[in-house]
């Protein structure tokens, strides 16, 4: 019956660009994909023998739309738009990829450098330098720099120096009128230093090395040292024999049933860093791959003047959509760069092939055999709630959602609940209703699985506020043995389903357990401090509403304004109050 419905959509797939999107029995989009040729490409998910991760998509597939467009570009910014907007289980979405580092150079009369991610507020993006692999990677280069010139440090200007200035690593912005030509000297040095030319840093710092050393002062001397060895070991190494225009390389490599890709960042000649992937294969190679490098400069990563791909891929298409050179070298040392990063993604999925495959079968596992044990139909979504309060005070409740075994933290969030009383009853009615309201306004997507942090109790509060919004959805609880270890489930009807601790589904509910406790214990942790904050505010003599605003919005946190100078508190608040605070916070824990 499913398959003559599909086959007769199928005789009316036009011969044309466009974007499908596959549908479950739910009506949920599942997977979206382009094609330069609809009818032919659809039609291979039904006419052909697959294996792996397509073959369990095809399996779930019930009906699919599509969307006609006038060429393959259009095609590959809807598909990234569809992408986002409806989350499916079987694209490669890099959800929950953080975004990458980067070191800024501020534009400022007294400039200062800083790690920076999120670039779309950024107005001087010429200032910025990277991406970096990691903020530690970035923060090696920034403290360096810190190091060797004396930037400014502080975020305000205070009313009198601290200790970088003591020390040496500031000329004392704040007090001293420091002359523009020095400052402009030294931003064209670190420029110099972030585009790849190490020499008049080494030089800097070995001049200073040999005099603590010839001062006697060794243990300064063998500091200076081991930043020289970061530059010339950790640094220098990274050179490559290539012009120094701004370019990524990516590379690729196919090995049963995944896609490993490795993509270097070549700034001024140098690979800067790199960063590995390794995916699992839905679509045609080539596809996927130009899936990905589209999705990957989707999310806040600065777009080089140009990007070096392997011959999969559809360059033309990626060149209109990125608004870059996109170059699919064929000889030179352009080719053999791709094919050092063609190399290290094989390297990669050969190596790490075993402990992914197994990660993959225990998470797959574990999920199919709490499908099994719960004698559910379907489990590709799973929310989990736990509450936190302080004697009945500060009570929140989070939310953490598990797709297909996974973390999917966008979908993850956080309920400030608003009966303040030690009643888990009320907070689990009023957010299960928060939730599930939303759900059926706003037409999300429903879970397959409701678990709940406790027993009987909870799960019949939670089943009656589903019930009153006329919602079937399964809801379990965790028992916990006398060593807070989960021993078993609790179903709605007060069975208990009990978990060998030896299993992967122990494994599994141990994880999302853990997530969920994390994740709303450090919300609670947030919430309490604020309302500390205010509560010791109220209580300072001078500090009134507007001042109390300026202080809750720059602090955020009671450790924040503790670990504050008093020069920098200041800025918001007059000297006897900014004291007054200091001494208030002293003993508060």
């Amino acid at each position: 019956m499913r398959m003559d419905f599909i086959k007769k959509k199928l005789e009316i797939l036009p011969n044309r660009p466009g974007c499908y999107l596959m549908k479950n029995k739910d009506g949920v989009i599942i997977y979206v994909g382009k094609a330069k040729n609809l009818k032919r490409r659809v039609s291979s998910y039904f006419n052909r023998i697959h294996t792996g991760k397509t073959a369990k998509l095809v399996s779930e597939i019930v009906d699919f739309e599509y969307i006609v467009v006038e060429s393959e570009t259009e095609s590959l910014i809807l598909e990234i738009n569809l992408i986002k907007k409806y989350d499916p289980k079987y694209n490669i979405l890099l959800r929950d990829d953080k975004s990458y580092p980067y070191i800024e150079l501020t534009n400022e009369k007294s400039p200062r450098l800083l790690v920076v991610r999120h670039l779309g507020k950024k107005k001087n993006k010429d200032r910025l330098y990277g991406p970096y692999p990691n903020v530690t990677a970035a923060r090696s280069v920034v403290n360096l720099l810190n190091r060797v010139y004396p930037l400014r440090k502080c975020r305000t200007y205070p009313k009198k120096p601290c200790l970088y200035y003591h020390i040496g690593q500031c000329l004392g912005y704040c007090v001293n009128e420091v002359e523009q030509d020095k400052i402009k000297q030294m931003e064209k040095d670190i420029i110099e230093f972030l585009k790849g030319n190490l020499s008049d840093v080494s030089n800097k710092l070995t001049k200073e090395m040999e005099m603590y050393s010839n001062n006697l002062e060794f243990e300064r001397a063998k500091e200076i040292k081991d930043l020289l060895d970061y530059i010339n070991i950790t640094l220098t190494k990274q050179k490559v024999e290539v012009d120094n225009v701004d370019r990524d390389v990516i590379g690729y490599y196919e090995f049963k049933g995944y896609l490993s890709v490795q993509i270097f960042f070549i700034r001024n000649g140098r690979i800067q860093g790199r960063i590995s992937k390794v995916l699992e294969i839905v679509d045609d190679v080539n596809e996927e791959l130009t899936r990905f490098i589209a999705t990957f400069y989707s999310k806040e990563v600065l777009v080089p003047k140009e990007i070096l791909v392997p011959n999969v891929v559809d360059s033309k298409i990626l060149e209109e959509y990125l608004n870059t050179k996109v170059v699919i070298p064929q000889k030179g040392m352009k080719k053999r760069i791709v094919d050092m990063a063609i190399e290290n993604a094989k390297i990669k999925i050969e190596n790490d092939y075993e402990l992914i495959n197994k990660d993959k079968d225990r998470t797959y596992q574990a999920n199919e055999q709490l499908k099994e044990v719960l004698s559910l139909d379907k489990l590709d979504r799973i929310e989990l709630f736990d509450n936190a309060h302080l004697f009945g005070t500060y009570n929140v409740s989070g939310m953490v959602v598990f797709k297909s075994g996974l973390p999917s933290k966008n979908d993850y969030r956080k309920y400030k609940i608003s009966v303040d009383e030690n009643d888990d009853y009320a907070t689990m009615k009023e957010v299960i209703y928060r939730r599930y309201f939303r759900v059926l306004m706003d037409n999300l997507e429903k879970a397959d699985l409701i678990i709940v942090d406790g027993g009987i109790g909870q799960i019949n509060v939670a089943k009656k506020v589903l019930d009153s919004l006329n919602l079937k959805i399964p809801v379990v609880g965790l028992k916990k043995d006398n060593r807070h270890t989960t021993e078993a489930l609790i179903t709605s009807s007060n069975e208990e389903i009990k978990i060998d601790k030896r299993s992967n589904l122990f494994y599994y509910l141990e994880r999302m357990q853990d997530e969920v406790h994390k994740f709303t214990i450090n919300y609670h942790k947030q919430i309490r401090s604020k309302g500390a904050i205010s509560s010791v505010l109220d209580n300072i003599e001078g500090i009134g509403k507007t001042r109390k605003n300026e202080l809750l919005k720059k602090y955020k946190t009671i450790n924040n304004i503790k670990n504050a100078e008093i020069e920098e508190l200041e800025t918001i608040i007059p000297h006897n109050v900014a004291v007054n605070l200091k001494k208030e916070l002293e003993n508060f824990t």
